[in-house]
């Protein structure tokens, strides 16, 4: 697949008719402009949406925040957990609702969003160990990163065939070969979808900036750096993690004095994983990112004395 060839973005987005956001997402995205508005404001999407409101109770009630006793009105959940979480939470649901599950040989939308997930939960922690405020918009917009992939794979199912087998078959990125293929890459098309549906201009850039070389990344834009550093995790798919040394190395220059070790975080993240991915009905991956790292980190160290006696 090293010839490139003539596939225009807009239009293949122009053909797929993307669903609209539900109303309930979009005025809870107008309220979040407003920084006056409060969980008062907030609850009222929410209230008149009973599903939603039902999705939000049992989302607050998780064992992922752990309180005593349980919230019964969706105010008092917003006010405890906070208003951009709840947002991100809404966002992330209606997305999810509205993704199409393709058919397109190795795709499959269930890893995909093990994959999400777990990149969301390493971004807000990351964002909370480097005191960013916007760590619940780190979490969103990791989730959302590869959201253009199955929308994609739907609109050209021939095209996105050749292009996931290609990357199953080799050590590349997705985006790489999109690249190469086709001119463009799944971020863009994610950043397309996400100013069709009016996103905010932050989630957008996170979004639209997710697969630079965290090597490359603009130090006075720590939040996109660790976006992108959340995109190195290793896919549920795949048995040896590529990107592990980038990763290592990405997180290394992140790293300050007070931080935890990498494995601790990544411990977290399993945890985190583990209490959340049931309520959002997604499957936990057979093996945990710290068991991938330390098998990656032990492949490392076997190959690095075999190198040098060659």
């Amino acid at each position: 697949m090293s010839q490139r060839q003539t596939f225009s973005l807009e239009k293949l987005l122009a053909n797929a008719q993307l669903p609209a956001l539900p109303q309930s997402a979009i005025h809870l995205l107008q309220i979040s402009q407003d920084p006056e508005a409060g969980p008062a404001e907030y609850a009222v999407p929410i209230e008149t949406d009973p599903g939603l409101a039902s999705q939000v109770l049992r989302f607050v009630n998780s064992s992922y925040f752990g309180f005593s006793r349980e919230i019964s009105s969706v105010r008092l959940g917003i006010t405890l957990v906070g208003t951009k979480t709840i947002k991100n939470f809404v966002l992330w649901s209606a997305v999810f609702s509205l993704m199409p599950c393709p058919k397109c040989g190795p795709f499959d939308l269930r890893t995909l969003w093990q994959d999400s997930l777990r990149r969301a939960l390493f971004a807000r922690e990351m964002g909370k160990i480097c005191r960013l405020a916007e760590s619940e918009e780190l979490f969103a917009a990791a989730l959302l990163q590869d959201m253009a992939v199955p929308v994609l794979a739907k609109e050209a199912p021939d095209l996105y065939l050749q292009l996931l087998t290609a990357r199953n078959e080799g050590k590349r990125r997705l985006s790489t070969i999109e690249r190469a293929v086709c001119g463009w890459d799944h971020a863009e098309a994610a950043a397309l979808i996400g100013r069709k549906w009016n996103l905010p201009d932050r989630f957008i850039q996170l979004i639209e900036t997710h697969l630079i070389d965290t090597s490359e990344a603009k130090s006075s834009d720590l939040g996109a750096t660790i976006v992108a550093l959340s995109a190195a995790l290793p896919p549920v798919s795949d048995a040896v993690w590529h990107e592990q040394a980038q990763f290592d190395a990405g997180y290394a220059r992140l790293f300050r004095e007070g931080f935890p070790e990498v494995s601790e975080v990544l411990q977290r993240v399993d945890e985190g994983f583990a209490e959340v991915a049931p309520l959002l009905k997604i499957d936990i991956p057979a093996r945990s990112l710290v068991e991938i790292h330390q098998e990656s980190s032990g492949l490392a160290n076997l190959a690095e004395p075999l190198s040098q006696g060659a």
